[in-house]
C-alpha cells in the first residue's frame, strides 16, 4: 500500500479540519496514512479522524512516499528531522505567516494531492550543515541543521566574545549577540533578520552573519560549500547556547570550540508546482517590483 507522512501544526482548528479533510480525501485514492499519536489525538478533536497508522518517531517515516506537511516553516523544520534520515521528500503546504519552506499554498491542496497520487513533482536535494562542538578536544555536542546553527550568548547582561575562523585560518574576533551561520535554504529565516543576503536555494555555499557584532567590521559572508567554519567561546567566563534550526538547543561552556561545515545528508523538497524563487520572493515579500516614476505622466 502506498502511504503519505502526515506533519501537522495542531495548534489551530482550521488546520485540524484540512487535516481531517485531507486523510479522509487520502484515504480514498487508497493512501495509509501515518500521523504521530500525539497530532492524531490533537486532529480527532472536533471530527472524525479517518484511518490513519499511528507509528513512533524511529519508524513513522520509513518507506513512505512523501511527508506531507500542514503549517509554517515551524512544523516544516520538524517534519524534516524524520524526512532526512528516512530520505524521502518534504512537501509543505503552507498555513503560516510566509512559508518559505513550503512549496504550495492551502487553495492548490486538490492539485497538489492530484500530483502526490501521480507522482508528478521535481525533487530538489538542499544541503544541510553538520555542526560539531568540542571542550578541550572532547566532543560535547553534535548536530545538524537545514536553516541555520547559531552561537548566541547566554548571558543577557554580558556580550559573547568569539574568535571566527574559515578552514582553520583566523579571520574575525568581536564581541556580540551571536553569529549565525546559514545554508541558501536558511538565508531568508534567521539570518535574513539580522541582515544577512539573501541567496537562492540552488546556490552552494555557506553564510556567516554576525548578530549584533561589536566591531568595525560586521559584513556578513558567504563561505564556499566546502570551507569548514570556526567558532571559539573565548572569553574566560562567558558560556553559549547553540541553536540548530531554532528546534535544538545545546549548552556551550567557557572555551568550547564549534565547527560548522556541510554535511553529507541532504533533505530533498518536493515541487509539484514549481514556481522561480524570485517570483517567490516578490510575492512573500510584497516586493515593489515597479518604480515610483512608472505611470507618471510627462509635461
Amino acid at each position: 500500500m502506498r502511504s503519505v507522512l502526515l506533519v501537522v501544526h495542531t495548534g489551530r482548528s482550521d488546520i485540524r479540519e484540512l487535516a481531517r479533510h485531507l486523510i479522509a480525501r487520502l484515504n480514498d485514492l487508497g493512501f495509509e496514512v501515518r500521523i504521530s499519536p500525539g497530532e492524531a489525538a490533537d486532529v480527532a478533536e472536533g471530527g472524525e479522524l479517518g484511518a490513519v497508522s499511528l507509528l513512533d518517531a524511529s519508524q513513522i517515516a520509513k518507506d513512505a512516499e512523501v511527508a506531507l506537511v500542514l503549517g509554517g516553516d515551524g512544523t516544516f523544520l520538524r517534519a524534516a528531522e524524520h524526512a532526512r534520515s528516512a530520505g524521502i521528500p518534504l512537501l509543505g503546504v503552507n498555513l503560516g505567516h510566509v512559508g518559505f519552506l513550503a512549496e504550495t499554498e492551502v487553495d492548490a491542496l486538490d492539485a497538489t494531492v492530484t500530483a502526490i497520487v501521480e507522482g508528478r513533482y521535481e525533487v530538489e536535494q538542499r544541503f544541510t550543515l553538520q555542526v560539531t562542538a568540542t571542550l578541550d578536544g572532547e566532543v560535547i555536542a553534535e548536530d545538524w541543521a537545514l536553516n541555520e546553527a547559531s552561537v548566541e550568548k547566554s548571558n543577557r547582561e554580558k556580550l559573547l566574545e568569539v574568535r571566527v575562523s574559515v578552514d582553520d585560518r583566523p579571520l574575525l574576533r568581536f564581541g556580540c549577540d551571536g553569529v549565525i551561520c546559514a545554508t541558501p535554504t536558511g538565508s531568508t529565516a534567521y539570518a535574513f533578520s539580522v541582515g544577512g543576503p539573501i541567496v537562492w536555494p540552488n546556490v552552494e555555499a555557506m553564510l556567516l552573519v554576525p548578530n549584533a557584532a561589536h566591531a568595525l567590521f560586521q559584513r556578513p559572508l558567504v563561505v564556499a560549500p566546502n570551507s569548514q567554519i570556526g567558532i571559539d567561546l573565548m572569553g574566560a567566563d562567558q558560556s553559549g547556547v547553540l541553536s540548530c534550526d531554532g528546534r535544538r538547543s545545546h549548552p556551550l561552556p567557557p572555551g568550547a570550540k564549534l565547527r560548522v561545515e556541510r554535511s553529507a545528508q541532504t533533505v530533498t523538497i518536493a515541487r509539484p508546482h514549481p514556481t522561480p524563487f524570485g517570483e517567490r520572493l516578490v510575492a512573500k515579500f510584497q516586493l515593489p517590483v515597479r518604480s515610483l516614476r512608472d505611470g507618471r505622466p510627462t509635461t
